[in-house]
């Protein structure tokens, strides 16, 4: 059976037994404030586990993409230099909410193995928990009771709690698991040595290949653990090994999920795979990583510094330093690939050819910047070695700073420091990571307290704020959350007329009064699909209801931003093109961003015909089309736009501006007509990565002050110019007389250089064989750099050092001969630091040139009487 086949028998077999077949939820996370990324199957669901949503579908099977590179959940470090680990990977799962349990579970997970896939029953193996004394929790002899009905008592083995017993995270729903283990290895490997000896050993070839958990128990912040009231059903199959497994291979990458890259670089190279375990490694990470940034931008997550973006940002970047490293590519080479991964995944993965030429352009600009980067860190490093001969230990630090400020992989730092005969200091540079690491977990430390319940039973929030800004609620339950310092609470409500952040729109903020207690709401936010009311202080006594009340002036600036985001988004696909796609937005009460999808800067003209379009419908008050609960096949062959990276349930809302102009699937709030908006008015475009430009936009009365701002403006710049009749010519003529100005200054700068370079030649002192110059003179940094250059020219032996300064800053510009380098072992790059104490500053440079900037030109007179110390 190929890949594809595999995926779809699975599909097929679950949903025999009436599991409904999901489709895969976004790798990257929308509304999770825990998660990042999607990194296991479960992760959609949790919700359900948690008690916050009731399950649309009592049985689910779905084959969902995860990505595995941070937190508890890091494999990144093994990924290529072994078989079966991956960042981006495929979990098939069977869950049952609240309907079968063990039983089931465990008969049906054997009959798809043995019966369907036919895998040798013998080598099988599964694992049940041992029970834990500080959990007061005993051995789940329920499930091994259910296994000895399927296979031999001998091949069914305890596992610790590590191994066997699964937990959401710190809190939250948790419970026993049976693995089931394959032993893949040649005959006469099993005879000497029986399989179930090797389980959970990290042997590569006796793998876990299933993990059946049964969702029992909540883990409470103290650690206890209380029973559920409903049991649920969460199995995870990881795609790549049961692929290894059909397909007889001792290796994931053997597999047809991998070959077709591993093939495409074999063509790209001329080098063949299965020859060098370096070239291998190389073919393996970057065939693993492809997948991973792919998947990303089709999700929304663009390469970026920021938190998620820098995640994928990390893995790519590590692709290409193996290509680059050993494989030889000096250009871009990755997105070559994503044709290859659209050809073998397209079909169940639609995202990928939907958006194939967005997906290459960005991973081909990123892969040229960075390859730009390794040259500039590979340039810092040949420096450091020039400055430092003597030293055979490159320090830590150094190999810090290259890797945190350049992005230059301290594994690549330590082989050219093997080339050179070097070592690197790695506890020193361990040290730099620890500190940078214990920086951002005080940052990002967040201390969450159990929820307190005060009103038991209750379900998913109704929010009303689509029709009302003022509502009778009853808090449901509420919990503290203490975060760099500062502690708030969490508060959710029977019902909210609170919009809670999601879709780039921001949560709402108000009150909730309730006679003498006024509690002011902060924000709102949504946490799974859970409304967050966020509040700083609690009442004393909690009433049995509140007044909720929005800020009503704050929501409809939010709404007219949020209208004229969707009017702007139509507007755009009819200047531009279709190929626009949302790739992002903010609306607020002050602005709306938006990005998106294009590959060229806007003309002023495109910006003027988008304006004008907007600002027509706008005039037009169209009234707001609303349909709620809409089937999403409905909602597409009216042409409702969807965005990519997200996830929709079968029951939609639909909001349209006229739905033949604008119809966009949608869960925000929005003006009843586009004459509210008002105005609208651009006041940014550019680019934010390959193939994404980024808008920035305001309504109203904040168009209005924008127009104003810049008409003032031009009416300033109107008188100052004695109000001339044809306003751009007058300052195109002003900025050629100022060119000519400048020109003159220059010539006159030059000639005064050139005459105080002679008179400093002349005046050159000889001590020993080494002519000494040293002066402070008026002067920025590229004169006096262009100034030692001609003195290097015209004075042999030359031991310069020039003290300047301009505009109240301070500089040192050293030369030396290079005679004099290599014969009185001086070194104008350590010199100049010195020296540059003395300004407040701080330089460096070549052994034969260097400079320094400082903030005190009143030390220059020190540097000067310094300067002849140093021979």
């Amino acid at each position: 059976m190929n890949s594809n086949q595999i995926r779809q028998a699975f599909l097929d077999y679950f949903a025999s037994k009436n599991h409904f077949v999901d489709k895969s939820a976004p790798m990257v996370v929308k509304n999770d404030p825990t998660l990042m990324f999607t990194n296991a199957g479960m992760n959609q669901f949790k919700d359900i586990f948690l008690g916050n949503s009731p399950a649309k579908n009592p049985r689910v099977t779905n084959t969902q993409k995860c990505l595995r590179v941070s937190g508890k959940h890091n494999d990144l470090d093994e990924v290529g230099h072994d078989t079966y680990h991956h960042t981006m990977f495929e979990m098939m799962g069977n869950w049952s909410f609240g309907d079968y349990f063990k039983k089931e579970a465990i008969a049906w997970a054997w009959e798809l193995l043995t019966d369907v896939l036919k895998i040798d029953r013998e080598s099988l193996y599964v694992t049940v928990f041992e029970g834990d004394p500080k959990d007061q929790l005993e051995p789940d002899e329920e499930a091994r009771q259910y296994w000895k009905q399927h296979i031999p008592d001998d091949r069914i083995l305890y596992g610790s709690k590590k191994d066997n017993f699964w937990e959401m995270g710190d809190t939250g729903p948790c419970g026993p698991c049976s693995e089931i283990h394959v032993d893949i290895r040649p005959q006469e490997e099993k005879r000497k040595t029986p399989g179930k000896e090797l389980v959970n050993q990290d042997h590569p070839l006796v793998i876990e290949i299933w993990n059946l958990v049964f969702i029992q128990f909540n883990r409470l912040s103290d650690g206890s653990l209380q029973p559920l009231s409903a049991q649920h059903v969460d199995t995870g199959m990881g795609f790549e090994r049961l692929c290894m497994v059909l397909q007889d291979k001792q290796s994931n990458y053997d597999t047809d999920v991998f070959q077709p890259y591993i093939q495409k670089l074999s063509e790209l190279t001329g080098k063949s795979y299965g020859r060098s375990e370096e070239t291998d490694i190389s073919m393996r990470v970057i065939s693993d990583h492809v997948r991973a940034v792919a998947f990303a931008i089709a999700d929304g997550e663009l390469p970026s510094n920021n938190k998620a973006g820098y995640v994928i940002r990390r893995i790519l970047r590590r692709a290409v330093r193996y290509g680059y490293t050993f494989l030889g590519f000096n250009d871009p080479f990755m997105f070559q690939l994503v044709p290859v991964m659209v050809e073998n995944m397209g079909k169940f993965f639609p995202e990928l050819p939907a958006q194939q030429d967005l997906i290459m352009r960005v991973i081909a600009e990123e892969e040229s910047t960075f390859l730009k980067t390794l040259a500039t860190g590979i340039q810092k490093f040949e420096q450091y070695i020039e400055q430092n001969r003597d030293k055979k230990t490159i320090e830590g630090q150094f190999a810090f700073d290259l890797f945190d400020t350049y992005g230059f992989p301290v594994d690549l730092t330590q082989l050219m420091a093997r080339e050179k005969g070097c070592d690197v200091d790695m506890k020193g540079f361990q040290e730099g990571m620890q500190k940078q690491k214990q920086r951002s977990r005080a940052a990002a430390t967040v201390d969450t307290q159990d929820w307190i319940v005060l009103s038991p039973g209750a379900e998913e929030t109704l929010f009303l704020g689509y029709e009302a800004l003022t509502a009778e609620v009853k808090p449901v339950k509420y919990r503290k959350v203490t975060s760099k310092g500062k502690t708030y609470y969490q508060l959710v409500l029977n019902q909210t007329p609170f919009y809670a952040e999601a879709g780039g729109q921001v949560g709402d903020r108000g009150v909730l009064k309730a006679g003498d207690i006024r509690l002011k709401v902060l924000d709102t936010q949504k946490e799974n699909n859970l409304s967050i009311h966020i509040i700083d202080k609690l009442p004393e006594q909690w009433p049995d209801h509140f007044i909720a009340r929005v800020d009503e002036t704050k929501r409809r600036l939010t709404e007219n931003n949020h209208s004229a985001t969707h009017l702007l988004h139509s507007a755009l696909k009819k200047v531009l093109g279709d190929h626009v796609q949302q790739k992002g937005s903010l609306v607020n009460d002050q602005r709306l961003r938006f990005d998106f999808s294009h590959f060229s800067r806007l003309t002023s003209e495109e910006i003027r015909r988008i304006e004008e379009l907007v600002n027509d419908r706008i005039r037009q008050n169209i009234q707001r089309e609303e349909h709620r609960d809409m089937d999403m096949e409905k909602a597409q062959q009216m042409g409702a736009v969807a965005l990519f990276g997200e996830k929709y349930e079968e029951k939609v809302r639909v909001i349209a501006f006229d739905k033949d102009y604008s119809a966009e699937l949608c869960g925000g709030t929005h003006v009843s007509a586009t004459g509210q908006i008002g105005l609208f008015r651009i006041v940014s475009e550019g680019a934010i990565a390959a193939g994404i430009r980024r808008i920035e936009a305001v309504t109203g009365k904040k168009a209005e002050q924008y127009v104003n701002d810049k008409t003032d403006t031009l009416e300033q710049v109107q008188q100052m110019l004695k109000n001339p009749k044809n306003l751009p010519k007058s300052v195109e003529q002003l900025l050629e007389e100022n060119n000519k100005l400048k020109k003159q200054l220059d010539s006159i700068e030059q000639s005064r250089a050139k005459s105080m370079v002679k008179e400093l030649a002349s005046g050159a002192e000889s001590i020993g064989d080494i002519r000494f110059i040293a002066t402070k003179l008026e002067a920025d940094s590229k004169a006096a750099k262009t100034m030692a250059f001609e003195l290097h020219k015209l004075v042999p032996n030359l031991f310069l050092v020039l003290g300047h300064h301009s505009a109240g800053k301070a500089g040192v510009t050293v030369m030396i001969a290079e005679e004099l380098v290599k014969s009185k072992g001086l070194h104008a790059g350590k010199i100049v630091k010195e020296l540059a104490k003395e300004i407040q500053g701080g330089g460096g440079g070549q052994p034969h040139f260097a400079t320094a900037g400082g903030k005190n030109p009143d030390g220059l007179d020190k540097v000067i009487s310094k300067a002849k110390s140093y021979i």
